[in-house]
């Protein structure tokens, strides 16, 4: 491991659908001197105007910015491409980066990035998942998110959605679109990113609050065929056994659950564990130091598409042991 550099290299997802302003955002934050760690997979240099950034060019595909930002293009395969960079890193033929963003095209699933980085044995040991920032165009999002599946699963697979346009969108506009995003993805921070200056750490932070306590989603996520389910758990669970559950229910339900989030009380357990998955995926649990309010019961919130939320409550019941009582509700 070259000098300095982290056991786990935190990877931030960049995505957006097609015009939501995700190539000027990028723009943006390769300007910004809190990159200066940074490395960035982008598609094309070309579709990012650099010139104004002091550009140095490296080689054919790498180039290094004014702030200190490394970038550099897909060669084909992603995971390719990062295992190169990890070891041109190692040799020290590139400058030190702590931290990487990849930014997807406007009508990728973000999924396959994911999993591209468990799926292979060399970047699960090197690269970490830390987080999905989607840029959503506040003129055109209430259209999109309707009529086209990859933005809805862009928005609902977000730690962090940043809100672009605001600058030129009506303010009626922008509180309808707010309130759909809240219904399809409500533990997602939404940051305006059009005015005023860009909260670059803000959206590439790698420890995202692990639940914030939403209410009940309103029927705007309909319009998607996605909603947001939330089951509150008063007791301790024993970890074995949610460990099995949500396996299984993964395993047979993934492509359809969108997103799994929570925090659990275990039994045992003083401090509480934060767990996360898309589809398919499920990240290692993280051991937080403390609850993050008052609140210690188990919350976890499922993003879901074309699945009756019924079905995972009378699962969860079934394999918590709770016999659907009282001390479990589904929000």
């Amino acid at each position: 491991m070259a000098d300095g550099a982290p056991a786990f290299t935190p990877v931030t997802l960049l995505t957006g659908f097609l015009g939501s302003g995700k190539t000027t955002l990028l723009r943006r934050l390769l300007g910004d001197p809190a990159l200066h760690d940074t490395a960035v997979i982008i598609n094309e240099f070309g579709e990012v105007a650099l010139d104004h950034l002091l550009v140095e060019r490296l080689d054919g595909e790498t180039v290094l910015l004014g702030s200190g930002c490394l970038c550099c293009t897909v060669r084909g395969d992603l995971a390719a491409t990062l295992r190169d960079l990890d070891s041109r890193r190692e040799r020290g033929t590139i400058p030190l980066f702590r931290r990487l963003v990849i930014e997807t095209t406007g009508l990728a699933d973000p999924f396959p990035v994911l999993s591209t980085l468990r799926a292979d044995p060399m970047l699960r040991h090197h690269f970490l998942a830390a987080g999905v920032v989607t840029a959503v165009d506040a003129v055109h999002g209430l259209m999109q998110l309707d009529r086209y599946v990859e933005s809805m699963r862009q928005a609902a697979i977000a730690d962090v959605i940043a809100l672009t346009k605001t600058d030129i969108a009506g303010d009626d506009m922008v509180v309808s679109l707010q309130a759909r995003l809240a219904a399809l993805n409500p533990q997602a921070p939404v940051i305006r990113v059009a005015e005023g200056p860009l909260p670059a750490n803000a959206l590439l932070a790698a420890g995202r609050s692990p639940f914030r306590a939403v209410g009940e989603p309103d029927g705007a996520a309909a319009h998607t065929k996605a909603r947001a389910v939330t089951i509150v758990v008063d007791e301790p669970l024993d970890w074995s056994s949610f460990g099995v559950w949500l396996t299984m229910l993964l395993n047979r339900h993934g492509t359809r659950i969108l997103r799994v989030k929570g925090l659990l009380a275990l039994c045992g357990e003083a401090r509480p564990i934060a767990v996360h998955g898309v589809q398919h995926l499920v990240h290692a649990p993280t051991h937080l130091d403390a609850w993050p309010d008052g609140d210690r019961r188990s919350r976890l919130l499922f993003i879901v598409e074309d699945l009756d939320p019924e079905l995972i409550r009378r699962s969860f019941a079934a394999f918590a042991r709770l016999g659907g009582s009282q001390s479990m509700r589904m929000l």
